[in-house]
């Protein structure tokens, strides 16, 4: 088992983090709940404190004119000081005047008498845009102790006035938007910590535990994957939540299936190591064997030793394969140009092919090349060869013969190598698992390995190895390599020797 892997930086190290944040989700969700809920709450008062202000200012709008109504009911329209002063104290304001017919009137009081009052700040409600609505409530609260305000709006009782107007402080307003905001900011608070909790023990329950959950079983996982208590609960949820515990639970199953795969692997690679070293030691005493058998000279040994020969050839090869498939990883090739044709040869000799017998035909030239590492080539080529052969004898109405047929052809900057056989073809049970190891065996006897390591090699070279088609008349074979390299150049012709002269 692997030891987890410590990561380099602590995790509250990592530079380019300026402000603490937690690192749990649950406590970041509820801090951004709490967060947006309280924006959502400071967006709403605002508009709250305009309307209270406006509605504040029309109720001392309307005493006023209503106060006005009272001193216009005396005939010789004259209010005592002390019936004007009541008046005014009921409305709440300090001056009332009326615009009549295009000429402001004066209300109450009717005689100021000298009274000093500052200049006030205007607030006209007959016409607001949203802008001054939503900021005057805050111009009231900002304005200087003792100051006045000057209110205009449309009259309702005075159907004979343009507009009412009235002049007031604004102590009492700034002290009830004071309180107004207080309230407010009370029941924005509340409901905040109410619809955030609330919010948040939804998401938690909905979200958060759940990925706790799975979180933890990949942990448990990573940490031992044959612990069976490590795999993640699947529950019946039908949500993204439920799409990921059950995609979880499939890879674990998944991952279980090749760790232990590997792990049979492992031991078999231990196992064939062995058995290898074992089996070149017969291999070696066989040969030996065979050395002395060739030297008696028995025509009915001679006869038999090829045969011999074959097996022992056949065994060394297999032991290589099984070695060299067992190799963690390729080398990577080692590419340069390589005559093609002298490299089908050499693998056509080496692989068994004979005239006599399984023969190889090529139509392509000796000067062509392709980009390929030479060994590496060699053992394609051979393997590809040797595949074709075997079929071909184990056929049993083909008496040992048949041919391999071999072409080059160049497209998109590749160079395709195309081998074709008249063998019997690949059985459809094993078409599916062709390059894979130990399972893509179409003889009986083989590993497999033969096409898997092709194809391995072909692929560490830019290319790939595919089966095209296949069937009783034969199958066909793409082998790719990348690049297109220019053909060797044409050999002068050799000089003429002269004719020797004749003698007379």
């Amino acid at each position: 088992m692997t030891e987890p892997v410590t990561p380099s930086v602590p995790e509250n190290a990592r530079p380019g983090r300026r402000f603490p944040w937690p690192g749990g989700l649950s406590a970041r969700l509820l801090l951004l709940t709490a967060l947006f809920v309280a924006i959502a709450g400071a967006v709403i008062l605002p508009p709250a404190l305009a309307y209270f202000e406006e509605q504040w200012l029309l109720d001392r709008v309307r005493a006023a004119e209503l106060a006005s109504t009272i001193a216009d009911a005396d005939p010789e329209r004259r209010v005592t000081d002390r019936v004007s002063q009541q008046l005014l104290d009921q409305a709440g304001v300090v001056i009332v005047a009326l615009e009549v017919d295009g000429a402001r009137r004066l209300v109450l009081p009717t005689e100021p008498r000298g009274l000093k009052i500052k200049p006030p700040y205007l607030v006209d409600l007959r016409r607001q845009n949203p802008g001054s609505w939503l900021a005057a409530p805050f111009f009231t609260l900002k304005s200087a102790p003792g100051s006045m305000v000057r209110v205009m709006a449309e009259p309702r009782f005075r159907q004979e006035a343009e507009f009412v107007e009235i002049v007031l402080p604004d102590a009492k307003l700034k002290a009830d938007l004071v309180a107004t905001l207080g309230r407010l900011a009370g029941v924005t608070i509340f409901v905040a910590a109410l619809a955030g909790g609330l919010i948040y023990l939804s998401l938690n329950f909905l979200l958060v535990r759940p990925m706790q959950r799975i979180t933890q079983a990949m942990e448990r996982f990573r940490a031992n994957p044959e612990d069976p208590a490590a795999r993640v609960v699947v529950s019946r949820r039908r949500d993204e939540i439920g799409r990921a515990e059950r995609e979880l639970d499939m890879m674990q199953s998944d991952l279980i299936t090749a760790l232990q795969a590997k792990a049979r692997l492992a031991a078999l690679g231990e196992a064939v190591a062995k058995i290898n070293h074992d089996l070149r030691n017969m291999l070696t005493s066989a040969q030996m064997a065979s050395d002395r058998l060739a030297a008696l000279g028995d025509p009915k040994v001679a006869q038999a030793l090829p045969r011999l020969e074959r097996a022992l050839d056949r065994a060394i090869t297999l032991a290589s394969d099984v070695m060299a498939y067992g190799k963690s990883k390729e080398p990577a090739p080692a590419l340069r140009t390589t005559p093609l044709r002298a490299a089908l040869d050499m693998a056509a000799e080496d692989a068994g092919l004979l005239p006599s017998g399984v023969a190889l035909e090529t139509v392509i030239d000796g000067r062509e090349q392709v980009v390929a590492d030479p060994d590496q080539l060699h053992r394609i080529l051979t393997n590809l060869l040797r595949n074709a052969r075997e079929a071909i004898e184990g056929a049993p109405d083909r008496g040992g013969k048949g041919r391999v047929f071999v072409e080059l052809r160049r497209a998109e900057g590749m160079s395709i190598l195309r081998l074709s056989d008249d063998g019997p073809g690949v059985p459809e049970k094993a078409r599916n698992n062709l390059f894979q190891p130990f399972v893509g065996s179409v003889r009986r006897g083989g590993t497999g390995l033969g096409l898997a390591i092709a194809r391995e090699l072909a692929q560490g070279h830019g290319g790939d190895l595919a089966l095209v088609e296949t069937g009783p008349g034969g199958s066909v074979f793409d082998l790719t390599l990348a690049g297109v390299p220019e053909p060797l150049p044409e050999a002068p012709p050799e000089p003429a020797k002269p004719k020797a002269k004749s003698k007379p």
